[in-house]
């Protein structure tokens, strides 16, 4: 006997006199922690996104081709890896060129590429996440776990939710969900941090609303 069966027989002993028709045990989980006002939650997701050392930007629809063309500027991306959905005119003003996002591209080829830009499906607040779903607007999943500076655009506030379980609620689990919560990050027996391992080693989010926002 291995110990897979052994576990399994104790299991099987612990609820040998266990009625069958028993109702599981209902847990009155809370579905968020606190009362907040739609500006409060978007407050705290960002404070979460920062806490998490990725750079947080905020702007209107209007100012976001300008937010994206500063960013990959300073970067001094050369090219940026586009999904097949993005809106053309996030960049229009952008001078790199475009890598499209093809099933056939090579982990080295994606490797190459400086910067890539994205949508998402939903930013939950209490824990400073961002969740994408594979949509056109966001791609395949490598395309984001590649490339060393991700840009990802979060409309505000149709895509922010207080808690996980309200941004499960909005998500479809036979889709390939990414959830990210800031840049790539591990840490060694002695806790060094190392950045980049998995994942991009910078992330930029960017708040979109249709209100008069600063871009920070």
């Amino acid at each position: 006997m291995n110990s897979r069966e052994r576990i399994l027989g104790r299991v099987r002993r612990a609820l040998a006199d266990a009625p069958a028709d028993e109702a599981p045990i209902a847990r009155d989980y809370l579905r968020e922690h606190g009362r907040r006002t739609v500006a409060e939650t978007v407050e705290l997701l960002a404070e979460n996104l920062a806490d998490y050392r990725a750079v947080v930007h905020r702007c209107t629809d209007d100012g976001l081709p300008d937010v994206l063309t500063r960013l990959l500027a300073e970067r001094g991306a050369r090219s940026v890896l586009v999904p097949p959905g993005l809106p053309p005119h996030w960049l229009t003003a952008v001078d790199a060129t475009r890598v499209h996002d093809r099933a056939v591209s090579t982990p080295q080829e994606l490797d190459r590429v400086d910067s890539v830009v994205t949508g998402c499906a939903v930013a939950i607040a209490e824990t400073g996440t961002i969740v994408l779903d594979g949509s056109p607007d966001q791609g395949r999943r490598r395309i984001t776990l590649v490339p060393d500076h991700h840009i990802c655009v979060v409309r505000v506030p149709g895509q922010v939710v207080s808690s996980v379980p309200q941004g499960l609620e909005r998500l479809d689990p036979a889709r390939p969900l990414t959830w990210i919560s800031g840049p790539s990050a591990t840490s060694d027996i002695e806790l060094d941090r190392v950045e980049g391992v998995h994942g991009p080693r910078t992330l930029d989010v960017v708040l979109v609303g249709q209100g008069r926002i600063e871009s920070t």
